[in-house]
């Protein structure tokens, strides 16, 4: 392995520019599709650091964006994620209080961190081969609405990441390894169906109840379960059911999650879901419309990747977290009712062979270009992500440290595969070996995510977000849409 002491002294660099825009990223906590503020700001930290913004609104997603440096090959990639999650707003404090600006969002994911972690490592990689003279193109993506797994799909099928050589991502959790897991592929579908309105009591047979067709294809879904394999989940939430008890609804709206092990897997349970969807509303004499938000596929693992990165990983984790840290954890768990055992101090061996029941649309990206991440302990051990303890930790020194970790990991991993052809036809032929002959194909029904684009309100936010963020970087040429001064927030 070759020495990285270069490397690692260009991400200490940046170590004030990688917290603040994390920081920043926390205080801000926007969801999914709405993360304007935080989009913007990323987007500009990379145009301030020498990289050209390339692309934005990616496949319909307005706040996507790819952010490009150098040429020729190999061309590295990195992935970044800024959306928040409802209801998990919090001080950086080791019980569940609010966040003191009131926001009710929070980063219980640690999106704050991969944004920052992912940018921090690509100007730093960016700042060696300027000075080392070094060839290849780093592009690093800015992808929304991770977390209603619906944005690096659409953004796969549109074919922005098939350039690429490689891909690299990171995400922070309770425990340190390579993401080398095999997820789950899922799909969600918006399913509506429309009846006839009437007096509940007076005369309830001149209506069609759409309540009626929804409970109908509920109780079809859940003895659905039945016939499916152990690896399948089936998760949904009613989303209408009506204005008031005593009027037949004319109007019902379900949305429904399937994962299953494979995008076949997923293909072949969307079409049945999809015919009871119909079934329910034959039963009713009702009509039913489904739109697919989206599908994503299984993660890939790359066994090859999974080695280098955890070499990687060995080298500048476990962190040396100080006793108050340690406490800080600890009285989470106990808040949590959770075993005492504090944050993680070790690596673990490369994981192969893992299933897990969650999924992730960086697998959209993982069958189209070798791709591999770093999970890296940035809040408690015992205490799983999407949780008031995880946003607390994200915003505070945990979280500061943990971020600056991986972003030399993912920095020392893309110098690396910059400058060693031998890993990176490795790295290609595992890739190959993986997919096993099975092309990407799309589980998207749309060009488009229905849910991605923004009204013309949100526009206008973003815009002045982007223009705000560009002129606290330096860079006053960005406009406007409609060319008028932004009232900046």
């Amino acid at each position: 392995m070759q020495n990285y002491t270069k490397i690692d002294q260009e991400v200490a660099k940046l170590e004030d520019v990688i917290w603040k825009m994390a920081s920043q990223v926390w205080e801000y906590a926007e969801l999914s599709y709405e993360e304007f503020k935080s989009s913007a700001l990323e987007s500009a930290v990379l145009a301030k650091h020498g990289f050209d913004i390339t692309e934005r609104a990616v496949a319909g997603l307005d706040t996507s964006w790819v952010a490009t440096w150098g040429t020729g090959k190999p061309v590295v990639g990195y992935l970044v994620e800024f959306d928040a999650l409802p209801g998990l707003g919090n001080d950086t404090v080791p019980t569940q209080t609010p966040a003191p600006s009131g926001n009710t969002n929070g980063h219980g994911c640690g999106h704050n961190l991969i944004g920052s972690s992912s940018i921090g490592a690509a100007i730093a990689l960016k700042n060696l081969m300027e000075k080392e003279g070094i060839e290849g193109t780093i592009k690093v993506y800015g992808c929304p609405a991770e977390e209603a797994l619906n944005g690096k799909n659409y953004m796969a099928a549109s074919g922005i990441f098939d350039d690429l050589d490689v891909c690299l991502h990171n995400h922070p959790a309770m425990v340190n390894t390579a993401i080398n897991f095999h997820s789950a592929a899922a799909v969600d579908l918006w399913i509506e169906w429309h009846g006839v309105t009437a007096h509940a009591g007076a005369a309830p047979w001149e209506g069609r109840s759409a309540l009626h067709a929804a409970e109908i294809f509920l109780m079809s879904a859940n003895m659905m379960r039945e016939q499916m394999e152990p690896t399948g989940r089936l998760h949904y939430q009613i989303l209408n059911g009506g204005d008031a008890v005593n009027v037949i609804p004319d109007y019902a709206k379900v949305l429904v999650r399937y994962r299953g092990k494979s995008a076949e897997n997923v293909r072949q349970y969307k079409k049945w879901l999809e015919e009871m969807a119909e079934g329910a509303a034959l039963s009713t004499q009702t009509k039913a419309s489904v739109t697919n938000l989206g599908g994503i596929y299984d993660c890939l693992p790359n066994d090859v990747l999974a080695n280098t990165i955890t070499e990687h990983m060995n080298r500048y984790f476990p962190i040396a977290w100080t006793e108050e840290e340690q406490e800080f954890a600890k009285a989470i768990q106990k808040e949590m009712g959770k075993p005492l055992d504090g944050l993680a101090t070790d690596v673990l061996p490369v994981q192969t062979g893992v299933e897990v029941g969650g999924s992730s649309d960086v697998g959209d990206v993982s069958w189209n270009v070798p791709t591999m991440g770093a999970l890296f302990a940035s809040w408690p051990k015992h205490i799983p992500p999407h949780q008031w303890g995880c946003t607390a930790c994200n915003g505070m020194s945990i979280g500061r440290k943990a971020g600056l970790q991986a972003a030399h990991v993912l920095a020392a991993q893309g110098l690396e595969l910059m400058t060693d052809p031998q890993l990176m036809a490795q790295v290609k032929a595992e890739f190959e070996k993986q997919k096993g002959g099975q092309e990407y194909v799309s589980l998207n029904d749309y060009e488009e995510n229905p849910r991605g684009k923004l009204n013309d309100a949100q526009l206008s936010n973003y815009e002045c977000c982007l223009h705000t963020a560009m002129e606290q970087f330096g860079d006053i040429e960005h406009e406007h849409a409609d060319n008028m001064p932004c009232h900046h927030h």
